[in-house]
């Protein structure tokens, strides 16, 4: 069972907590994982952003979730995206400073997956996990070929709509699971297994 253990790191605002869930062995790569929107309670204790953490730790490597600033024990206030994209570069960097400069996994839920989307242009991550990115209600940037996009038929908060339109121009492939909604209740175990055949079936 992957061991969980709390962080705290010094951010651009001031404190950022955290939780590393960390294999059995030495990790392979490092894996962060963004929450959803804060000003609509998004924490790093949402099930699809633990699903992730869990996931990612069972495939052997470092997973690391945490609170944007204002969410929880971390200072700041709310930023619309600017400031989180920096609170997700400082805990990659913390996660470098202890694991080593190991391959990068960048995963986000909704507005994390925005913010997850944003920082990989200036990290250039091995790969990009995007679970029902938050197009349409923030500006997405295009992302890399290969990004892991996975949506919900029915998603009523960010439609499969707008995800598609925004992944057609860049030919980008989104796995869509039929009668799941945004935050995938009773679908968790599929989102997880998505995950995993991602990364060990190639």
């Amino acid at each position: 069972m992957p061991t969980l253990k709390k962080f705290s790191i010094t951010g651009a605002v001031g404190n950022l907590e955290g939780i590393a869930h960390l294999p059995d062995d030495a990790p392979r790569a490092i894996a962060v994982v963004a929450h959803p929107l804060p000003t609509l309670g998004g924490t790093m204790e949402n099930k699809v952003v633990t699903t992730l953490a869990k996931t990612f730790a069972e495939l052997g490597f470092a997973a690391l979730r945490f609170n944007f600033r204002g969410v929880g024990a971390s200072e700041g206030e709310f930023d619309s995206g600017d400031g989180e994209v920096e609170d997700v570069l400082s805990v990659v960097h913390y996660a470098h400073e202890v694991f080593g400069e190991l391959p990068l996994i960048l995963s986000g839920f909704s507005f994390g997956g925005y913010v997850s989307a944003r920082a990989a242009q200036q990290l250039h991550p091995q790969r990009l996990v995007l679970v029902a990115p938050a197009v349409g209600r923030f500006e997405m940037p295009p992302v890399p070929h290969g990004t892991l996009v996975i949506h919900g038929e029915k998603d009523d908060v960010v439609p499969l709509a707008d995800a598609l339109d925004w992944a057609r121009p860049q030919h980008l492939p989104i796995v869509v699971l039929p009668e799941a909604g945004h935050f995938f209740h009773g679908r968790l175990h599929q989102l997880r297994e998505i995950v995993h055949h991602h990364f060990c079936g190639h």
